[in-house]
């Protein structure tokens, strides 16, 4: 058990876990993970770390389909900061007690802001990081939101 799986149990939302042989050379954490999973990449999410200017939070939470990209303009727009840029990876990592790569918006060491993006509306469940590489937690996006306090916001760009 993750800190991620144990916070979505605590919560009593339904969710599903699901582990794949994580491939160490591999060049994409989630499209690894859609792939293993055979799930569709538009239903597998990301988890990344912007360090935000201009507003009260220094770092916050952007969650978007492992298809495309963090828009770092919408997600700072979002969260009502002047400006967003990827956060260092060893901050990160210090953020949430999680390493890059199995980064979970779940069960972080502090609650960050979150921002998911509006296209997992369109899903009756979404997959998201449990904690660590080669571990999925699949559940509702509004579940997801509930439990990290986050908004909705189109923040993804398709590549």
């Amino acid at each position: 058990m993750t800190p991620a799986i144990n916070q979505a149990k605590k919560a009593k939302v339904t969710y599903q876990v699901h582990e794949y042989a994580h491939d160490p050379r591999s060049e994409s954490y989630g499209e690894e993970a859609a792939q293993a999973m055979g799930a569709p990449a538009e239903r597998v999410f990301k988890t990344l770390l912007v360090s935000l200017t201009g507003g009260a939070q220094k770092l916050a939470v952007g969650i978007v389909p492992v298809s495309g990209k963090l828009d770092l303009k919408a997600v700072a727009k979002a969260l009502g900061a002047k400006k967003a840029e990827m956060a260092d990876p060893k901050e990160a990592e210090r953020a949430t007690g999680y390493i890059v790569g199995g980064i979970s918006p779940l069960g972080q060491k502090k609650r960050l802001p979150t921002v998911l993006d509006d296209s997992s509306l369109n899903y009756a469940t979404i997959f998201v990081s449990a904690g660590k590489r080669g571990l999925e937690i699949e559940l509702a996006p509004q579940d997801l939101l509930s439990l990290t306090g986050g908004v909705a916001a189109a923040i993804g760009v398709s590549d």
